[in-house]
């Protein structure tokens, strides 16, 4: 298994592969392959897919704002669970992270989201009780939850 940076060209593999995950919240703008090849654009050195035999089965999504960063729709495929594959995409995110200066990563999960939840809280990602998440559309958005 080989872990490399995404490029835009793993679009349809890494959409497929979400698709196959229950727990991801996806929608049709964010997570479009516009929306995908410019958040790239914006962050070329912090998203990783994990790759066996020519197939897509490991993916992070990660960025930041010069100031924090951010994890998104990490997933590996069902059949590659508890290899490892997951925990090395985020150190390799980390790592990406830290080189172009950013200190602390977010990230969001959904409540029922258990398997989910639980690597976070194995990696020593907290649950944070003092915010509230608070989110507005400002375009029209339509969610597929998996």
């Amino acid at each position: 298994m080989t872990i490399r940076l995404m490029t835009i060209k793993d679009y349809s593999s890494v959409y497929a592969l979400w698709l196959s995950c229950s727990g991801m919240g996806l929608n049709n703008l964010d997570d479009s392959r516009e929306g995908i090849e410019k958040f790239l654009k914006r962050n070329p050195t912090t998203c990783f897919v994990a790759v066996e035999d020519e197939e897509v089965v490991g993916v992070i999504i990660g960025g930041h704002d010069g100031r924090r960063g951010y994890i998104y729709h990490t997933a590996v495929h069902k059949n590659y669970r508890r290899r490892g594959i997951a925990e090395n995409l985020l150190d390799k995110c980390l790592e990406a992270l830290k080189a172009e200066g950013i200190n602390k990563v977010a990230l969001v999960v959904f409540e029922r989201n258990w398997v989910g939840n639980f690597f976070w809280q194995k990696q020593g990602f907290d649950v944070r009780t003092d915010l509230v998440y608070r989110n507005k559309a400002i375009a029209e958005i339509e969610r597929k939850d998996t």
